[in-house]
């Protein structure tokens, strides 16, 4: 390898940040969510307080473990992926040290304004106009950025991770933009304006491929560069990879409807999006397969690497939660899992065991070598951290499968008359163990963070760590 000139440097600074502040919103973002679990088994910590209801918490929850950790470490990865894979530095400093300040300043509205109670209502959009226009000036220059980068790559090639965050980029500015369109009524009040039916339809249009893009597409980017490099493996199918990639965006983007059935949507656009949920399975299955076969002939490093077991399990949890998700689209699946705990639990392998684990391996492969170092100060700690992140994640998910089948089975229970058999009260409080097991999965997650955070700050205080702002590229 030879050294470029010094002049030709990667940017390191704004993905250390981006990085670091991934742990802290991690913490804080899984936090507040185990704070809710606790209210749900013991109600009397809904204080007199408004700002700690359940009812005003649970979308900081959602929106500080999402576009907080979530987005926060897609900037990181992206920035990091993107540099390494083109062979150039990102396209403007100043532009990416403004991405990543108002992205925070974002994070930091939203954890005023939600408490406060001032919300759109709309589920992972909660955030009112102001915010918004931020979010969608931070995302377009997280594009331009992103895309500035792309086109002044000295490889002809481009890798097929920044096809996965270049469609997430272009995807969530275009739903952020087009389900956000309201009219407002003071600064801290809007309406939307869609009607009626046709509001929800755009919502969940946005709200599912919030998960189909930023949480799905976006994290297939961090495991198509993590996973290889890692593993110290190529791909195993640079051409599955492409045909992943191309069926993923063609088709998730129409699987929004199947959050509607049973409502006043009409009965084709409902089974549109059962349709395509069940087609969905292929490519997300494809991208799976492809992720665990890039380990063929080094399968043995998952004895002794435990950063490799986060990304691996990861991938577990994907094609877990990515079987699940179609199953459950299906119209007979979802007359007994709406509005149950089992959407609460599916959600959360998705959120815990895929986006939080691969997010958490990328991590502890990339912090490192932000530093200068070549591992986490302590690879035991990761081990430990690894068996805490997959114990509770199995914990919480497997409580709310059982409590969520529970309920739906005791909500559709009719007596020879006709009436039902079960109060909704006597179904809540056979939801009650359930409840308790959950919040001790969140619980033994969260306690994972803060050893994650502990690992951290023992590796970039070590004597030899040196904050890396730009690195010389290699030819």
């Amino acid at each position: 390898m030879n050294t470029a000139s010094a002049n030709e440097t990667y940017n390191y600074k704004v993905v250390r940040q981006f990085a670091i502040m991934t742990v802290v919103w991690g913490i804080v973002g899984m936090a507040v969510g185990v704070l809710i679990a606790a209210q749900l088994v013991w109600p009397d910590l809904n204080t007199q307080y408004p700002w700690f209801h359940f009812g005003r918490l649970r979308p900081l929850h959602t929106n500080a473990v999402i576009f907080a950790f979530g987005g926060s470490a897609l900037f990181a990865t992206s920035y990091y992926a993107v540099q390494r894979t083109t062979q150039a530095r990102l396209f403007s400093d100043g532009l990416a040290a403004f991405t990543f300040w108002g992205w925070q300043l974002v994070i930091l509205l939203a954890a005023i304004t939600l408490p406060l109670g001032i919300t759109s209502a709309k589920e992972y959009a909660e955030l009112e106009w102001p915010i918004d226009i931020l979010i969608a000036v931070v995302w377009v220059s997280y594009a331009i950025v992103f895309f500035g980068t792309i086109m002044k790559r000295k490889m002809k090639h481009i890798y097929v991770a920044n096809w996965f965050f270049g469609a997430f980029i272009i995807t969530v500015a275009v739903l952020h933009i087009g389900n956000s369109l309201a009219v407002p009524v003071h600064f801290a009040k809007s309406y939307s304006i869609y009607p009626g039916a046709i509001d929800a339809m755009i919502q969940w249009w946005y709200g599912h491929n919030a998960v189909g893009f930023f949480l799905t597409a976006g994290f297939l980017g961090i495991m198509y560069y993590f996973v290889p490099k890692q593993a110290e493996r190529p791909v195993y199918s640079y051409r599955l990879s492409i045909v992943h990639f191309w069926a993923l965006i063609s088709i998730y983007i129409w699987a929004g409807p199947h959050h509607l059935h049973y409502s006043a949507l009409p009965n084709w656009a409902q089974s549109a999006g059962m349709v395509m949920s069940l087609v969905l399975l292929a490519p997300s299955w494809g991208g799976m397969i492809n992720g665990m076969m890039t380990l063929s002939g080094a399968w043995h490093k998952l004895r002794t690497d435990p950063v490799l077991r986060f990304l691996v399990v990861s991938l577990s949890f994907y094609g877990m939660s990515t079987f699940e998700g179609p199953m459950m689209s299906i119209k007979t699946v979802n007359a007994l899992s709406h509005n149950t705990d089992w959407t609460i639990g599916h959600v959360h392998s998705g959120a815990l065991g895929w986006v939080a684990m691969v997010s958490i391996g990328a991590l502890y492969h990339l912090i490192p070598r932000l530093y200068g170092l070549t591992a986490m100060y302590s690879s035991n700690l990761v081990n430990i951290h690894f068996w805490l992140s997959t114990i509770g994640t199995v914990l919480y998910i497997a409580s709310m499968w059982v409590n969520g089948i529970m309920q739906g089975l005791m909500w559709r229970a009719v007596n020879a008359d006709g009436t039902l058999t079960y109060s909704f009260v006597e179904a809540l409080n056979a939801s009650y163990p359930g409840y308790m097991v959950r919040a001790l999965g969140g619980f033994i997650f969260l306690a994972g963070m803060f050893l994650m955070a502990y690992n951290v700050y023992k590796t970039i205080t070590q004597k030899e760590a040196v904050a890396i702002d730009g690195v010389a590229q290699t030819a």
